[in-house]
């Protein structure tokens, strides 16, 4: 089976996992564990495939990041709810108030049914196979609407999943924008979404016609803070792998940097010799991965120019200039740049990154505060008094001190985002709760003691119920 791509497919194939849920509407743990490892197994045995299929969608893609960004948290994410699946589903057991007894009460953890799921081209498999392990972890049908930017990925990953679920259980969908928003207004029982705020906001809009519930995982400005006290080397050594994978196309990459006035020539310096450790030369080197697409390229040449006329001061850390070609960007700093720069207001999503200065811990919250909350915020200081300030003086999707970006990678840290930055949250018990209903169930055996409140009121009983009870 190879992708849908037809909008007038879409209904038919919904349709059809509405019928097959509805004749398997609460699968069993021995089956949803066998199909999380039917996952984990087709990833592990095409894992080369897959490597290939990204770096030809990206024109490049070092194999490492494909490996460490998409195939390892990939296959960690399925192990960790094969491991803890059979307490996810037990039923949770809630205590009933004296005025309702004799009964019991319990929590029931139900799929949803059809899960719709709109996944990026950033980490194609991590992005579509992460929430994928969550909803049939929770024993719902799925259908995975691709990005267009990635039709390599895409067409493999319909292909090898077509071998272990049926269409009407796991469905691929590919196509371009028009298929995208077709998807977004179908009236699936979840609607799960990664993307950029903008697009998030007419996903909403489009599910909000058949009050489908929906989860955003979106982006937006994530800031990284540097304490006076902390020592830059450490500092860079802590962030500059989450800002240099995936040459930066990373919704957590940190976006730009608050430092201490006093360290900004130092932190430029250490930026450099990290990095050029890291990357000796850009365009012959597999692992620098090239910007998607000429558009998303230009995109982030034009943030570079716009800063640059505007008054910033632009530093490449790599002289080489030909690098147009291969869309391979070296790490790029941008010193003295203003709220009137578009950098400054869009999610870079690239290997730029702006330094701005600061003269108090006050001034990086008022800073922080009076933009969008974003969906990753870093602290690096080993003083408590600095990281608990910043923690309880701001919001965030999430939070690393002395690290960036691993908060995702760990299964049992819920992932999600806050206001313009996302909705929702997911990744192990978190994304099992997501993907199901948690029905109250309240059970009463032969005896009942409910009459006693019926009409006529006014009795005895019901004044020494009022009496008891509403104080």
């Amino acid at each position: 089976m190879t992708e849908v791509n037809n909008i007038n497919e879409l209904q038919t194939v919904l349709a059809d996992q509405q019928t097959a849920y509805r004749r398997s509407s609460y699968p069993s743990y021995r089956q949803r564990i066998a199909d999380l490892k039917a996952l984990k197994k087709m990833l592990l045995e095409h894992q080369d495939e897959f490597i290939d299929a990204m770096s030809q969608d990206f024109g490049h893609r070092c194999a490492d990041d494909s490996i460490v960004g998409d195939i390892l948290t990939s296959i960690s994410g399925i192990n960790y709810s094969i491991g803890r699946l059979k307490s996810w589903m037990r039923s949770k057991r809630r205590s009933i108030g004296l005025l309702f007894q004799p009964a019991s009460g319990k929590i029931l953890y139900q799929p949803v049914g059809v899960v719709g799921i709109i996944a990026p081209w950033n980490y194609p498999i991590f992005l579509s196979v992460g929430p994928l392990t969550a909803a049939l972890a929770a024993g719902n049908n799925v259908m995975i609407k691709m990005s267009e930017y990635t039709p390599k990925t895409s067409a493999l990953l319909a292909e090898l999943l077509a071998k272990i679920f049926s269409r009407d259980r796991v469905c691929v969908v590919g196509g371009d924008v028009k298929i995208a928003a077709a998807f977004s207004a179908l009236p699936f029982n979840h609607l799960f979404f990664t993307g950029s705020t903008a697009v998030g906001k007419l996903v909403m809009k489009a599910a909000s016609d058949n009050l489908v519930p929906v989860t955003l995982e979106l982006g937006g400005k994530s800031p990284s803070i540097i304490d006076e006290t902390m020592d830059i080397k450490t500092a860079v050594s802590r962030f500059i792998l989450a800002k240099t994978l995936n040459s930066g196309q990373t919704c957590v990459a940190p976006d730009y940097i608050l430092c201490p006035e006093s360290k900004i020539d130092e932190l430029t310096s250490e930026l450099k010799i990290q990095y050029q450790k890291m990357f000796p030369s850009i365009v012959d080197n597999n692992d620098c991965t090239s910007i998607i697409n000429n558009a998303q390229y230009q995109r982030l040449q034009g943030l570079l120019t716009d800063a640059q006329e505007k008054g910033a001061s632009i530093i490449p850390l790599s002289s080489e200039t030909d690098i147009n070609e291969s869309r391979k960007m070296p790490l790029t700093l941008i010193l003295d740049s203003t709220d009137e720069m578009s950098v400054m207001h869009e999610e870079i999503f690239g290997p730029i990154l702006p330094i701005i200065s600061y003269k108090s811990i006050d001034q990086v919250i008022d800073y922080i505060n009076n933009r969008p909350r974003p969906l990753a915020l870093y602290i690096f200081s080993f003083n408590t008094h600095f990281q608990q300030k910043i923690l309880f003086g701001t919001h965030a999707g999430g939070v690393c001190i002395n690290d960036a970006a691993m908060h995702v990678a760990n299964e049992d840290l819920p992932f999600g985002g806050i206001g313009p930055s996302g909705m929702g949250s997911y990744h192990g018990e978190e994304g099992f709760k997501t993907f199901s209903h948690a029905k109250a169930v309240l059970k009463r055996g032969k005896i009942s003691l409910a009459p006693l409140l019926f009409p006529p009121y006014g009795k005895a009983i019901h004044k020494l119920i009022y009496k008891f009870f509403i104080r």
